[in-house]
């Protein structure tokens, strides 16, 4: 006879989560949910609170992207869920396992008009891998359970549940829950080693490496595989970092003669998105490695598309012993092209120019971000900037919306990163438009003595917007802000820190005192409003 454990619903959902390694909670206090914080509180399972519920979603979310294990939000009935959606949705993009625990108004007065009566699962069922009411409070480790694994089978992702006031609050007794097996998944050999084949024996292949790659504990068997196969690689999202800097095969700024002079190009543990041209490559032929089968491109056409597992996968190729070309001078062209693109950005870095110019504000945090810091970004235009002028030095210290694309993840995100490394530099790239979505949460992190630093590129415009809207009208509306908004003084007004830099000088300086504050600290950068990152529009 299995052992059984006895308790409210709040005892026995902690139970279960912490069965499948979850460690804290993030949440915005709400009577729906008191049996949950009854629990944690009584057993001291960290519990980290937030002013608006997106951002307990989105801490939940960088804990699971950080930890490669399941985050926990848990939100009140009602607009408390309907406040997290975009948490939700954002985690679903970026295969995040995060779980959010809804309260839900009481079952045996459904229709008849509760506080914040609403039927949340159809709202997130879009968005979720699993999403369910529990029905008794028995149940409750069961359907724990069941949206963990859910959350962490491949292809990974949130998850939902919400709890009946009078199950949550109600007590009984369950079988004493244990973490299931994940189960994996094994890639067709025959397609691996095809995909092997036109590796090895292209005259000019590349590598485009993901965040699944990193959310699948496969960064040493990327190495592996590009070492073995002398590939050059490329990396976006979370996969920054998988090769250490000045790895021979890593590059970042040869990106243009690589795509469009390549003959083969694998693409891993990433979707063929707008990031990646839409994995329009031609003439390359285009190799798509995902860790599920869902996960394969519908609107091209890849010459192969391995699913599985991609530890197994990364492994095989490393292991492949069929005929090889020469890559070397492949390799030393885009060496040469990456060693010219990296001294433009030695120089756009270094200007001197009067507004300050983005690039000049990387160039700084550059030399003064840790191997091992957490860099945030959440913005359009100005986290545009962050994406080719940083590199981060290790894998899974970079954390941005992914192709969702949502501002607002950078508070919530923050609480999330501080939390995973108590002692690591954690610092928030932010534009001026980004920051009226969670600036608030500021108070947050202070009042939980998280500190954390935040850059703000303030150029007083929605600069995504306003230069492509005047490119095709002539005109813009609704795409300014104030020009010069003190966004430091917010944050001291919330208990932290802050100051405004408006020369080049100053920025060093400034960043210095803000990593030495001990508390959360803005960094206010008046930036110049002209500039803007020179790429085409994503609306296609």
């Amino acid at each position: 006879m299995a052992d059984m454990i006895e308790g409210h619903g709040g005892e026995l959902a902690l139970a279960a989560l912490r069965a499948y390694g979850v460690g804290e909670m993030f949440t915005l206090s709400g009577g729906h949910v008191f049996p949950l914080y009854d629990a944690a509180h009584r057993t001291g399972f960290p519990i980290y609170d937030v002013r608006h519920e997106q951002s307990a979603v989105f801490a939940a979310e960088a804990v699971a992207k950080l930890q490669r294990r399941p985050g926990l939000a848990v939100l009140t009935a009602g607009p408390g869920v309907t406040n997290g959606i975009s948490g939700l949705t954002s985690a679903f993009f970026n295969a995040s396992p995060v779980l959010v625990l809804g309260g839900r108004a009481p079952a045996f007065r459904w229709g008849a008009g509760s506080l914040q009566e609403i039927d949340h699962v159809p709202l997130v069922a879009p968005v979720t891998k699993y999403a369910a009411t529990v029905a008794d409070t028995a149940s409750i480790p069961a359907q724990v359970g069941a949206a963990l694994t859910a959350a962490l089978t491949a292809h990974r992702g949130p998850a939902f549940l919400d709890l009946p006031l009078e199950v949550l609050f109600s007590s009984d007794d369950a079988p004493a829950p244990t973490a299931a097996a994940i189960p994996v998944t094994e890639a067709d050999p025959e397609e691996v080693a095809r995909a092997a084949t036109l590796l090895a024996t292209a005259e000019r292949p590349v590598l485009i490496a993901g965040s699944d790659v990193w959310a699948g504990d496969a960064i040493a068997e990327l190495r592996a595989a590009a070492e073995a196969l002398q590939v050059p690689v490329f990396t976006n999202g979370m996969g920054r970092g998988a090769l250490p800097p000045g790895h021979p095969l890593g590059f970042a700024k040869a990106r243009r003669p690589a795509f469009s002079e390549a003959d083969v190009i694998a693409v891993i543990g990433t979707p063929l998105d707008f990031r990646l041209a839409f994995g329009e490559f031609d003439p390359a032929q285009v190799i798509h490695i995902v860790d599920a089968p869902d996960r394969r491109a519908t609107h091209v056409q890849p010459a192969v598309s391995p699913a599985g597992d991609l530890r197994l996968i990364l492994a095989a190729l490393a292991n492949h012993t069929g005929r090889r070309t020469d890559h070397a001078g492949w390799v030393a062209g885009l060496r040469a092209a990456e060693d010219a693109g990296r001294a433009r950005d030695g120089e756009a870095m270094a200007a001197e120019s009067d507004p300050i110019k983005p690039a000049r504000v990387y160039g700084e945090l550059r030399r003064i971000l840790a191997p091992d810091a957490v860099t945030i970004g959440d913005g359009g235009d100005f986290v545009s900037y962050a994406g080719r002028y940083l590199e981060p030095a290790r894998p899974g210290t970079w954390l941005d919306p992914g192709p969702y694309g949502c501002l607002g993840t950078g508070m919530g995100y923050a609480m999330g990163a501080r939390v995973t490394y108590p002692d690591r530099q954690i610092c928030v790239l932010m534009g001026d438009g980004a920051a009226g979505f969670s600036l608030m949460d500021a108070e947050s992190l202070v009042r939980q003595n998280l500190p954390v630093v935040i850059v703000v590129g303030n150029n007083g415009i929605w600069g995504l917007e306003k230069h492509p809207m005047r490119a095709m009208y002539g005109y813009d509306v609704a795409a300014d802000l104030q020009p010069g908004l003190r966004y430091d003084a917010v944050v001291q007004a919330l208990g932290g820190a802050g100051e405004t830099v408006e020369k080049p000088g100053d920025l060093g300086p400034a960043l210095a005192r803000a990593f030495d504050a001990g508390v959360p600290y803005l960094v206010n950068v008046l930036t110049d409003p002209a500039d803007a990152y020179p790429r085409s529009s994503n609306l296609a």
